[in-house]
């Protein structure tokens, strides 16, 4: 499909869609969603695996926290690594790693083996760094001008998908009950399933995965193959994504956004149980809808930036959405009704996870030319950040004074968000 019907004056090659990147896209997706499903499987059924392991619930949650801690000092040096050396060695990284944790997991299913589980999950999440950016980047590289928002939406549905299936998997898988050895048997059952998927996706990857397509898709990636590479210096794009306010001001504010929903995700189980005792698979199924409905909020937002270019406004409406539905959630969780609290929730993911993508197209706008990896890179930075803090500290107001204080600790820092989102729209204007 060719985008220009003229070679450029430096002499690259017209722009030209090819119907690989679907594949590519599609291959990415595959395998961002074997490794969130891994972030969430052990906080969902927090409650089994302390009883399995004879653990707290604090160190059960280090087993998602831990893909938060090990993304902060590795984003850098992987950053560094995907501007130089390109999407397939990152892929190929990546899914060895992943497919290394999973299998390091298989040998975890004994009560006695937690630091193995935890050495596993750290495979897991360093891979995890190798991933979580590149929706942006691959978007960029193979997708034209008009599909870019899209493309970056539906690669954000893969993390999205696999944390919704780590919600509603283990605890089907993993049933609660007294009898060591069969939560044993359960455990190493749903290991194997993951070290399975991870391994064939590793191996379509290594097949299939291409660098790049022949033909640049727009006319932006064009002049960008036409920069001489030495041109380029990693330490000075970082300087210039630091010093540029609305960015950073951007930064900031996705950092709280999506840490509020990592804490969410990760004592959800916490919560539910906490007011619905026993329903450990409905929690499961709670934590599914707020996922599926922010995959909805993706898609629609993604295909609305393509139309409309508007992302200061919508980020600003999904943002302020967001915060209404953590209140709404907030107040109706200790209701009595389990009905409700889909209901709530869906409308929070719809909002609050539907706001991923956004950050990411909206970082692109505020940055170019600058590396979709690097500003992506630190937005997630920013979001790990948080996230720890927020999990840490909403765990423990949970323990102290409940889960509505908790919940409201989170209000707090989304109503920041808002207000600094506000301000950012308000400089990108000036």
């Amino acid at each position: 499909i060719p985008v220009s019907s003229a070679h450029q004056s430096n002499g690259v090659p017209p722009a030209r869609l090819e119907s690989r990147r679907w594949l590519i896209l599609f291959l990415f997706t595959f395998y961002s969603l074997s490794n969130a499903y891994q972030w969430i499987q052990y906080g969902i059924i927090n409650n089994i695996f302390m009883k399995f392991y004879g653990v707290d619930g604090f160190s059960v949650d280090w087993l998602s926290m831990v893909y938060m801690l090990v993304y902060i000092p590795f984003i850098f040096p992987v950053t560094w690594l995907l501007d130089v050396k390109g999407l397939r060695v990152t892929a190929l990284v990546a899914n060895a790693l992943n497919c290394a944790g999973t299998w390091i997991k298989v040998a975890s299913a004994r009560s006695d083996m937690f630091w193995v589980t935890m050495l596993g999950q750290l495979f897991s999440a360093v891979a995890q760094v190798f991933i979580l950016g590149l929706p942006a980047r691959i978007a960029g590289v193979w997708f034209g001008a008009d599909e870019v928002s899209t493309a970056c939406s539906i690669g954000v549905f893969g993390n999205q998908m696999g944390i919704a299936i780590g919600f509603l998997l283990p605890p089907i898988l993993v049933p609660n009950g007294n009898d060591m050895n069969e939560l044993a048997h359960n455990i190493r059952v749903m290991f194997y399933i993951s070290a399975g998927v991870a391994t064939f996706i590793f191996v379509l990857v290594a097949i299939v995965f291409e660098e790049t397509p022949e033909n640049p898709p727009s006319l932006s990636q064009a002049q960008a193959r036409s920069t001489c590479a030495d041109k380029y210096s990693y330490t000075a794009s970082i300087f210039r994504l630091l010093v540029n306010k609305p960015f950073m001001l951007l930064v900031i504010s996705y950092g709280l956004n999506v840490g509020c929903f990592y804490a969410v995700s990760t004592l959800l189980n916490r919560m539910i149980i906490e007011h619905y005792p026993g329903e450990e698979v409905n929690a499961g199924r709670i934590g599914l809808t707020i996922v599926t409905a922010g995959m909805g909020g993706s898609l629609i937002c993604g295909i609305w930036l393509d139309k409309t270019k508007t992302y200061k406004l919508t980020t600003l409406i999904v943002y302020v959405l967001t915060l209404v539905g953590m209140l709404v959630y907030a107040f109706t969780l200790n209701l009595g009704h389990l009905w409700v609290v889909f209901v709530t929730a869906g409308v929070l993911g719809f909002f609050m996870t539907g706001y991923l993508p956004l950050g990411f197209e909206f970082a692109v706008e505020l940055t170019y030319p600058e590396s979709e990896g690097t500003s992506s890179g630190l937005l997630n930075c920013s979001a790990q950040i948080f996230g720890i803090i927020f999990t840490i500290g909403q765990g423990k107001i949970m323990d102290r004074w409940g889960t509505f204080a908790g919940n409201i600790f989170l209000c707090i820092f989304l109503l920041i968000g808002t207000i600094m989102t506000g301000n950012k729209s308000i400089v990108f204007f000036k």
